[in-house]
């Protein structure tokens, strides 16, 4: 063996990290919040351990139990107190995270993207407004030009009660020129929108919809979330979003799509984000639970391995754990 053919001098304690070509921070997680308009006190996601849904008056103590561990950023979602075909509760000035933004922006200085979609509103559980005719299966069953009118309606009414980003999840064509087009309109020409721009019809989302109550009650999002088979249909999703004023773009699910976010990071010069959704959280305490594998050594390795495709943040369930290890 040739004398400079020893790559394991690398690898020995002390100079490993100081080598190490990706590393993770606290400020490279945003960690979801769940903010119920239904309870009066936390209520455990069984699905999603360690995670709860949390009333509107218990908002602050959540997010600051978050900021303890150093991560500055959460991500709202709000399960509402009624719920109608048009998901009027998403845009009331009343509305469950409306009135947490609220609650954030007077008392904490942390940072706060609103997710804007319409599922968890809907009494059908779909993120748009539905065809009169609608069926199980039909193919048309969103109509996409009235559902931009409420992501607009609900991207204002976010932006007026705080929020410091806006994240639109639908996977609506011309969602963020909708977004963007209101809230330049509204006198917010400054906040930002990271765009959901590759958001694939994943069996991944299970324990979410367990947690927003969002599943659809009938059909499925294949028409208007993005096929797994495809890895080339991103690049021009994506490159939609970049030009319509995306001012981030994310991936979603994270670790069976990591060659999208690879590609994504590589053909696009916006910050790059990655969702590691719930069932990438919920399977890896399922096998920690039956001792098969050592909880906080996987989602470490598997946060690294997003951060390695080349996401530059990662919204993740994980957030709170990892970073108070770091």
């Amino acid at each position: 063996m040739h004398p400079t053919d020893r790559p394991r001098r690398l690898r020995a304690d002390g100079i490993r990290d100081l080598v190490a070509e990706t590393s993770l921070a606290p400020s490279d997680f945003v960690v979801p919040v769940f903010v119920d308009a239904t309870a009066d006190e936390r209520v455990p996601i069984e699905s999603m351990p360690g995670h709860e849904r949390v009333p509107v008056d218990g908002i602050v103590e959540r997010v600051a139990e978050i900021r303890a561990t150093g991560v500055e950023s959460v991500m709202l979602f709000g399960i509402p107190d009624s719920k109608d075909a048009t998901g009027s509760r998403a845009d009331a000035d009343d509305g469950v995270v409306q009135r947490a933004l609220r609650r954030l922006d007077a008392e904490t200085d942390a940072y706060v993207v609103a997710d804007l979609c319409l599922c968890e509103y809907t009494d059908h559980g779909h993120c748009g407004i539905l065809e009169a005719d609608a069926q199980t299966d039909a193919q048309l069953t969103v109509r996409n030009d009235a559902t931009l009118d409420r992501y607009a309606s609900i991207a204002q009414s976010y932006a007026d009660a705080g929020a410091d980003m806006i994240a639109p999840s639908g996977m609506m064509d011309g969602q963020i020129e909708a977004v963007r087009s209101a809230l330049d309109a509204d006198g917010h020409e400054t906040l930002p929108i990271m765009a959901y721009a590759a958001k694939y019809e994943s069996g991944f989302y299970g324990p979410f919809r367990d947690a927003a109550d969002g599943a659809p009650a009938f059909g499925d999002r294949r028409h208007y979330q993005m096929d797994p088979a495809n890895r080339r249909e991103a690049h021009r999703e994506v490159g939609l979003d970049a030009r319509q004023g995306a001012d981030a773009l994310l991936v979603k699910p994270a670790l069976p799509y990591l060659d999208v976010v690879a590609d994504v990071r590589e053909g696009f010069d916006r910050p790059v984000a990655a969702y590691n959704v719930s069932g990438e959280y919920a399977m890896l305490h399922a096998a920690a639970e039956q001792g098969w594998l050592d909880l906080d050594a996987v989602a470490r390795e598997s946060l690294l391995s997003i951060k390695r495709a080349g996401a530059d943040l990662i919204v993740t369930y994980f957030g709170e754990r990892v970073a108070a290890q770091l």
